[in-house]
This record gives C-alpha cells, sequence and structure tokens, in this order.
C-alpha cells in the first residue's frame, strides 16, 4: 500500500460522537445511564401490555429505580465509574429505560428539574418515542423538555426511536406509532433547539434488505443531529425471542448486517454525527445472533469493509468526491 493510501485508510470515515461532542460540550462526554421509573405506552395498557417485539423486560433500562434509588443515589454511585475511565470528561445524564416523556408535563418538569441539577452534569440525553411528545396539542412535552435549556444546561438530546420508516415493518414490530408521527416529532423538536439522535434498527420482521437504506434516505429530509444504528437483538422474553423459538424469525447474520450499514452509511448526509453502530446486549440476555456478543470483532469488520469498498458516510448523498475531514469537531 502506498504512502498516500495509507493516509488515506487512517482518516475517520464517518462522522464521529467524540467530535460532535467536542463541538458543543469542548471536549469528550461520558453517558451516565438512569432510570427515573417511566413506564411507556406499550407496557402500561396505554397502546398495548405486551411491549414492541424487540424490547427486554428492563426497556433497555438499569433498574435501578425498580431497586429504591433515586436519581441522585443512582448518579452518585454511577458518575465516579464514568469518570474512572476517563477522569476529564463532561458527563451527560441520560434517562434511558423506556420512554421518559410518558408521565404528565408536571412530572416530566419535576424529573428534569432533579436531573439537572445534578452535580457536574452538562447536558441531559433522554429516550422516548415520537407518540409521547405531545405534539400540536396545548403544553407539549416537548416544550418541558425545551425549557430545561433554561435550567443552565449546555446540551439537551431526544433519543428518539423510530427504528424503521416502513409502516409495515413498525407494525409487525408491535410499535403503535407510524413514519410520519416520528417526522412531526423531530420537526417539531428542532424548531424547539432541542437536538435529536434518531435510533434505527435493522433486521427487524418483515423488513427488506434495502430497509435500513430507505430508513437513512427517510432521516435525510429531515433536521435530525445524530443517529445510533443497531444490530436486532433476540432478547430473553420478547416477542422475538418467541418468534424464534417457534421457528419464524431469524436476526441478520453478521456479514448480512455489515453490508447494511456500509450502504445506508453511505446515503448519509455528512453532518449526522454516528453515536452508534452495532447494539450492546446486556448480560445475560442475548439469545441471538451469537455474533452480536463479540462487537469489537463486528466493527473491526465492518472498518476493514470499508477500506475495502473505498466507502465513507455521504457518499452517495452529499459528498460524493472524496472522505470529508470527519477528524475536526464538526457541527
Amino acid at each position: 500500500m502506498s504512502t498516500t493510501q495509507s493516509i488515506l485508510d487512517a482518516k475517520p470515515r464517518w462522522h464521529l460522537a467524540r467530535m460532535f461532542f467536542a463541538a458543543r460540550l469542548g471536549g469528550r462526554v461520558r453517558k451516565v445511564p438512569l432510570d427515573a421509573g417511566f413506564s411507556c405506552p406499550n407496557r402500561d395498557g396505554t397502546l398495548s401490555r405486551a411491549g414492541c417485539s424487540f424490547c427486554n423486560a428492563d426497556g433497555s433500562g438499569t433498574g435501578r429505580h425498580g431497586l429504591g434509588q433515586t436519581l441522585a443515589q443512582q448518579w452518585a454511585a454511577l458518575a465516579p465509574r464514568a469518570l474512572a475511565c476517563e477522569p476529564r470528561a463532561r458527563l451527560l445524564a441520560y434517562l434511558q429505560a423506556y420512554s421518559n416523556t410518558h408521565a404528565s408535563p408536571q412530572r416530566l418538569r419535576a424529573v428534569l428539574a432533579e436531573t439537572a441539577a445534578l452535580p457536574g452534569v452538562a447536558g441531559l440525553c433522554l429516550g422516548t418515542r415520537p407518540d409521547c411528545l405531545d405534539v400540536g396539542s396545548g403544553e407539549a412535552r416537548l416544550d418541558v423538555l425545551a425549557a430545561v435549556l433554561r435550567l443552565g444546561l449546555p446540551f439537551v438530546q431526544l433519543d428518539l426511536g423510530l427504528q424503521s420508516a416502513d409502516d409495515a415493518v413498525l407494525r409487525r414490530a408491535g410499535r403503535g406509532h407510524d413514519a410520519a408521527c416520528f417526522a412531526a416529532a423531530v420537526r417539531a423538536a428542532a424548531e424547539r433547539g432541542v437536538c435529536v439522535c434518531a435510533h434505527l434498527m435493522h433486521g427487524l420482521p418483515g423488513a427488506g434488505a434495502d430497509d435500513l437504506a430507505r430508513s437513512v434516505e427517510f432521516l435525510n429530509s429531515l433536521p435530525i443531529a445524530a443517529v445510533k444504528f443497531h444490530n436486532v437483538l433476540v432478547c430473553r422474553g420478547t416477542g422475538l425471542a418467541r418468534l424464534r423459538e417457534a421457528g419464524n424469525y431469524a436476526p441478520p447474520e453478521r456479514d448480512a448486517y455489515i453490508s447494511a450499514l456500509v450502504d445506508a452509511l453511505s446515503r448519509l448526509r455528512a453532518d449526522i454525527c454516528v453515536q452508534r453502530l452495532f447494539a450492546d446486549p446486556a448480560p445475560g440476555e442475548l439469545l441471538a445472533p451469537a455474533w452480536a456478543a463479540d462487537k469489537a470483532a463486528a466493527l473491526d469488520a465492518f472498518r476493514r469493509e470499508m477500506l475495502r469498498l473505498d466507502c465513507w458516510q455521504g457518499r452517495a448523498a452529499d459528498s460524493p468526491l472524496g472522505v470529508p475531514d470527519f477528524s475536526v469537531p464538526y457541527r
């Protein structure tokens, strides 16, 4: 390999999260997962009690609220661990479990004020669903979230689940909302100055091989700041686990997911930050695919495929002439 090619291959080929946060918060960040005890309309009977087909029993959270721990107690336990990994990092409170706007505006306001007051917190990330934001109604819960920016926090990110832009796939997954609902929520959040990180999942039942690429092209038309990609995990106790046990579902193999991810990334606008490429199973929950237990190997295989195909984020979208400089703080 020539010296020139070696230099090119050393360049980042997608919009790195550390550059995104460096531009907004001046350096690296660590997220501290918090469980505020919220539920979900797919869990409490508002829409159903079954949950989305891929969601685990803890709603992708720590379960610490169920153990009686307040947000302050959770922060006191977990923030030092984050700083031990990276002592100079800015700490983001991540309200992660279930749907963290599925509450009255009054309760949401109290939880967000408590979160904003945590010692050393530099910002907030909040996971929720697009149908839990009161878009178009009176006092939208999005207005409550936007008000956090006036409490002294310089950064607020809404982690908003879409999973797929195909309404048929969403129905099979039991999501209870459509892609249009997601688009309306993104636009409303952006109007209020709230950064939106969209979540996409490849390999759900009924999704075609090009589902991730088509979902990315849907995101490109929206004021999205960031995206998290997830390979499907079949976790214990989920609807997908029951489908798999009955012989009616198998998640994509690693090569198939990587192929879909490379294609999708090439179509993604270069200004959109990529905050995740592979899902992280919790200890003991993963049933399939086995390869998802080795994230490091999957990420290495993905990088090699990007190099082999000479691919980069935005190549097929808005940056066809060469790899953008993803190594600098990027807004």
